[in-house]
């Protein structure tokens, strides 16, 4: 068999479409196969995320825990001179500016608009939280290094 020929019948198998071909000519046999192409792997597109509005604040807690308890020695009554702080953002809670300090507030204490209430950390960055009501605090929601959620109140003040 002419080697010019076998080059012209692998040229037009590569150029054709068939998956196997077999030739039998003067005693000698060609047979040329395609391999067969794998089962391409099923491809999931990147998971969408929706930017919108802020998740809205987990139920309230059936039963205080222990340590919340601790912190709160007055239930507060419910009226209409009651107000909530909620925190802006999601991240740690820190009720003092350092690990050694007093805390900014304490059950009973007076506090004017704009005064310090906690610190709240996301993402490194220390965010201070301030009292956007004058009044007195009467219950304290969360503790010290306690993670919170966007809109989980925080403080209860009592209005003047």
């Amino acid at each position: 068999m002419d080697l010019s020929y076998l080059e012209k019948v692998v040229k037009m198998f590569d150029d054709s479409t068939l998956t196997e071909l077999q030739i039998e000519e003067e005693g000698t046999q060609i047979r040329l196969a395609r391999q067969k192409e794998p089962a391409s792997p099923i491809q999931f597109a990147p998971p969408q995320y929706a930017y919108g509005a802020p998740m809205t604040a987990p139920p309230p807690q059936s039963a205080p825990t222990p340590t919340a308890a601790a912190s709160t020695n007055a239930a507060p009554e419910t009226s209409a001179k009651m107000h909530e702080v909620k925190s802006p953002i999601v991240g740690t809670i820190y009720r003092a500016p350092s690990p050694d300090a007093d805390s900014y507030i304490q059950v009973g204490q007076r506090i004017e608009s704009g005064s310090t209430l906690c610190i709240i950390e996301a993402m490194k960055l220390m965010n201070e939280i301030e009292s956007d009501a004058t009044g007195k605090i009467v219950k304290i929601c969360v503790e010290n290094g306690q993670p919170v959620e966007y809109g989980q109140t925080l403080v209860i003040i009592e209005l003047d």
